[in-house]
């Protein structure tokens, strides 16, 4: 097998470091195993950040996430352990992390988790419906 699962992350310079722009994955194969139990557990990540100096590389994500297939973790543990992670190898100004588990025992757990580098907060939200809504002013 050329690709084995590796837990380090790597990184590369992000494009355009002057400008705060979200980068959205969804990661819809999750799987780690229950510590009380050993069985799988399943569940759906999707990952927002905004990247400050750099942006996480893709093929050692997914090979970050496959290194938690044969290892026992609560999900609250096992969300915050990948925020973590992410963080300390890219140092975003933003970061959300929702794990989104599959049904076991008849409960769906969900668990988000955040970083925000101190001093930075968000911009105010853009209303476009409002924009779209006034009337256009024509000249000429």
């Amino acid at each position: 097998m050329p690709t084995r699962p590796n837990r380090r992350l790597q990184s590369f310079p992000n494009p355009q470091p002057a400008r705060d722009y979200r980068v959205h994955m969804e990661i819809p194969e999750f799987t780690c195993l229950c510590p009380k139990t050993g069985q799988p557990d399943f569940a759906t990540l999707s990952l927002d950040y905004i990247p400050d100096q750099r942006c996480v590389e893709l093929k050692s994500l997914k090979l970050y996430i496959w290194s938690y297939r044969d290892r026992g973790a609560f999900h609250e543990a096992v969300t915050n352990q990948i925020l973590d992670d992410l963080v300390a190898a890219i140092a975003p100004r933003y970061m959300r992390l929702e794990a989104r588990f599959y049904v076991r025992g008849g409960i769906f757990t969900t668990v988000v988790a955040e970083h925000r580098s101190p001093g930075w907060s968000a911009p105010a939200p853009v209303a476009l419906d409002a924009i779209a809504s006034q009337p256009s002013v024509r000249t000429g």
